[in-house]
């Protein structure tokens, strides 16, 4: 294994578009502790943090052969953490927005009017969507889980992996969604799918 510590952030970035796991191991621990202090001092909130920094972390290893940084490493992780905390205060926003509908509604009592229908087929078009942008093998593993009913043993056994795999992948499905979509669709996915 390459040890990178006293390699530029330019090279580092050539070595992970070649799938060098120890180059990503190394940007992951350069910069992990300063996205995370960046991230808490906009939300303040540690779980917060570490999930949009997490989610960080795993669309740059995903997504490395498509990511372009045009700037400096830190400037590019740096504007990343600021856009998703600016995605989850805007969808904060918009499940604030929905709560206070749904309860108007459960509180009135009445048959449900047809724009709530449509802000709900938009709200699943929405987790559909992120649901989609999941890594393939992630994404197969939590629709079998969430929406096809099967328990992590079954999904082992179906495509011969480990039940702790399974378990891994439909965590960390869970904790990019959650950071994505906001603890309302979360609590939906959890029990609805």
């Amino acid at each position: 294994m390459a040890v990178y510590s006293h390699t530029p952030d330019a090279e580092l970035l050539q070595l992970l578009k070649q799938s060098d796991h120890s180059a990503y191991t190394e940007i992951y621990h350069r910069y992990f502790h300063l996205m995370y202090v960046h991230a808490y001092k906009k939300l303040r909130n540690e779980a917060q943090a570490e999930d949009i920094v997490q989610e960080l972390f795993a669309t740059l290893w995903f997504k490395r052969d498509f990511i372009v940084i045009n700037q400096n490493l830190s400037a590019y992780l740096y504007s990343a953490i600021r856009n998703r905390v600016f995605d989850l205060f805007a969808h904060e926003k918009v499940e604030s927005k929905y709560l206070g509908s749904l309860q108007e509604y459960i509180f009135s009592g009445q048959s449900v009017p047809t724009d709530s229908r449509i802000r709900e087929k938009q709200l699943q078009d929405h987790i559909d969507k992120e649901i989609s942008a999941l890594p393939p093998k992630m994404r197969r593993i939590f629709e079998m889980s969430r929406k096809e009913g099967l328990n992590h043993k079954e999904i082992a056994k179906e495509l011969s992996t480990s039940e702790n795999n399974v378990a891994t992948q439909v965590t960390s499905a869970l904790r990019i969604l959650r950071t994505k979509l906001g603890l309302l669709i979360y609590v939906f996915l959890l029990f609805r799918l």
